[in-house]
């Protein structure tokens, strides 16, 4: 599978781009363990505009993790077009427009999924986008605004017309949010509509490997995003890989393996963020991280409450001192906290 020049294999893997989640330590484990592209945060259009600090320094990307896509989102096509120009100076090899993100205040404003209801405005803002950049132009969308407008076969062959090199769709409608299972039928439609040149990657509760499979067998995609199962499960992406390659599974991590996990990504985050923030929005992920551990919460609570990053190295390995040996059920939902997938 090709996006622009950029070639990503057979059956790549990406990591979806989440808002507090897929910053450059993150994106570097998920990398580390096989994903094939990773996005940003999606960034806000206005902010990038405005040179608001908050959001330029999403555009931080490294070479260790590319190849990497720079999300854009935003309801004025004049705002986002000047957004991609920006973008593009950052150098990511794909500029992604989020046309899927169902958050209330963002699509209620014509932004994300809430665009989807003006799919002309859907179209323009993505052909100027197309022609402000060098760089290749993807789109990540749903299947709709609701049950009674799942119009994506028509959106992405319009969408495709317009210039974009690959198209992500997410197997729900904006009115789902993230509510019921995933449908992968309208997704496999698309893939298969003979008017559809470009990949057709895929998005929606892939949390295993075999699920994973099932998706590429069934239904054609050249890829697959994965999202909220990559919470405290960085490695998700080469245990599919495994799978696909073997047909069994990889053998679980141990807590002691989560447990080095942790503090390299805690400090990872302090090498890009500074001690006192990183030690704060890493607490959001020691759930994730021992999800399922049996009476973990006065080790949870010590964990989200200390604020030397000495003192959580040290609680860390408490954790693995006391849990030794034992295996956690990585088909445990691992989402305590999040916004999804968007």
């Amino acid at each position: 599978m090709k996006i622009g020049n950029v070639d990503l294999g057979s059956r790549p893997l990406f990591l979806a781009p989440m808002e507090d989640v897929t910053d450059p330590s993150f994106r570097l484990l998920c990398k580390r363990f096989g994903a094939d592209m990773v996005y940003t945060e999606f960034i806000n259009s206005d902010g990038l505009i405005r040179d608001a600090s908050s959001t330029l320094a999403k555009l931080k990307i490294s070479d260790a993790e590319r190849p990497v896509g720079i999300q854009l989102y935003g309801h004025i096509i004049e705002s986002m077009v000047e957004a991609a120009k920006i973008a593009t100076e950052a150098n990511p090899e794909v500029i992604d427009i989020n046309f899927g993100c169902p958050v209330k205040k963002i699509a209620n404003r014509g932004a994300g999924s809430g665009i989807m209801k003006d799919v002309p405005k859907m179209v323009e803002m993505t052909r100027q986008i197309v022609a402000a950049t060098h760089l290749p132009v993807t789109v990540k969308t749903r299947l709709g605004w609701d049950d009674e407008s799942k119009n994506i076969v028509e959106i992405a062959e319009r969408l495709q017309d317009v210039g974009i090199v690959a198209l992500t769709i997410h197997g729900r409608t904006r009115a789902q949010l993230y509510r019921g299972v995933a449908d992968w039928t309208l997704i496999g439609e698309v893939k298969n509509n003979p008017r559809m040149t470009i990949p057709i990657i895929g998005n929606g509760d892939i949390d295993s490997p075999e699920k994973a499979k099932n998706m590429f067998d069934n239904y054609g995609v050249d890829g697959i995003m994965i999202g909220r199962a990559t919470y405290g499960r960085p490695w998700i992406f080469k245990e599919i890989k495994h799978f696909l390659q073997t047909g069994e599974r990889m053998k679980p991590l141990s807590v002691e393996e989560k447990v080095a996990l942790a503090k390299e990504h805690l400090y990872l985050a302090i090498a890009e963020k500074g001690e006192r923030r990183a030690i704060l929005e890493m607490r959001r992920h020691y759930t994730c991280y021992f999800k399922a551990l049996p009476h973990f919460k006065e080790l949870r609570l010590k964990l989200v409450t200390e604020n030397s990053p000495e003192n959580v190295t040290n609680l860390l390995s408490e954790v693995a001192e006391k849990y030794a040996g034992f295996v956690q059920d990585e088909s445990i939902n691992p989402s305590p906290w999040s916004n999804g997938t968007f």
